[in-house]
């Protein structure tokens, strides 16, 4: 239910508790806490740092410069979000689509800074282990590359992206000369369907594919080596759970700061657009050379083994007796007191 829908039961009906579940990472909901939190003291930029030291709990790393909200949401979203909070003073906790074993210090930085400590990280939501596929085409052709050497491109199910930065895509993936495979799905083009350049297809045969649907199943297959992606929190969960490092191409909302998650803090990721470069078309080269970098150098190689790492750890966390359902059973404890 809405926030706003909600609060209404919890005024007229004194016995009801509402809690409320937060969609995005904890990193990006604290980090904008402690952004808001310094704008509304106006701290100078050293005071800022020096709070931020004696404030933050140890390992919840905040760069400085992070996207702010108004680079990341249209004013009309941005108002909708200060509405949705601003319901919280009828919640009775928080729940968080989030793993202790990745953004465990930031929720300490929550309950810190908010002073709350009913919150529960009952994420990932998203499948840890994949059975029963059916056997799609793109699934047979990775069955046939070797581990960890092909690439997903993917941005989402509603981005829009214009023809020329489609062009500069598939020229930049063609070049790069790895293999590839690339969920185009028609809201992918800002004008309706979208056109792969002429001949593409069959030019790129024997290095890559374009499917319109499968990225999970894509991230769980062992010749999956990365993803390119545009940093929607479900997508970075899915490809962290599975252990693939990720070229980051943010577009919007909590994205950016998504990114900044996984490049600077868990260095799993490289970095393909940057958010000061949110309006221009990336350029084939760049997008070869980062691909380039994630799949066939040192650097990708250990951003490899960090997310094969992690993913581990957010599986053995789903298991019994694990962190999540730890947290699950605490959470059942507390509304069935």
């Amino acid at each position: 239910m809405m926030a706003y829908t909600v609060q209404d039961a919890v005024a007229s009906v004194k016995i009801v508790e509402a809690y409320c579940f937060h969609a995005i990472s904890v990193f990006s909901y604290s980090s904008l806490f402690w952004d808001a939190i310094k704008n509304r003291l106006h701290l100078p930029s050293f005071v800022a740092k020096l709070a931020k030291k004696f404030l933050l709990p140890s390992g919840a790393y905040i760069p400085e410069g992070l996207p702010t909200i108004k680079s990341s949401f249209t004013p009309e979203f941005a108002e909708y979000l200060r509405l949705q909070h601003s319901c919280n003073k009828f919640s009775s906790g928080n729940l968080y689509d989030a793993c202790k074993v990745l953004e465990g210090p930031y929720l300490e930085t929550l309950a810190k800074l908010l002073r709350i400590h009913k919150q529960w990280a009952v994420g990932p939501f998203n499948p840890v282990t994949i059975s029963g596929i059916t056997h799609h085409e793109c699934l047979e052709w990775l069955d046939k590359q070797s581990p960890n050497s092909v690439i997903l491109v993917s941005f989402g199910t509603t981005t829009c992206l214009s023809t020329e930065q489609i062009k500069e895509i598939a020229i930049g993936l063609e070049k790069s000369q790895h293999k590839f495979i690339w969920v185009v799905r028609d809201a992918t083009k800002e004008e309706g369907q979208v056109q792969i350049p002429k001949g593409y297809e069959n030019r790129v045969k024997e290095k890559g594919i374009i499917v319109k649907d499968s990225q999970l199943e894509i991230l769980a297959h062992t010749s999956t080596g990365g993803f390119m992606s545009h940093c929607g929190w479900n997508s970075c969960m899915e490809s962290i759970t599975m252990g693939v490092p990720i070229a980051t191409w943010p577009m919007q909302f909590d994205q950016p700061r998504n990114a900044v998650f996984v490049t600077d803090v868990l260095k799993i990721g490289v970095v393909v657009k940057h958010w000061d470069r949110r309006d221009d078309i990336i350029d084939s080269t760049t997008i070869k050379n980062c691909v380039k970098k994630l799949m066939a150098s040192t650097e990708g190689d250990e951003m490899r083994m960090r997310a094969i790492e992690f993913g581990k750890k957010v599986r053995e966390s789903m298991k019994n007796g694990g962190d999540h359902q730890m947290e699950m059973d605490s959470f059942i404890a507390h509304i069935t007191r």
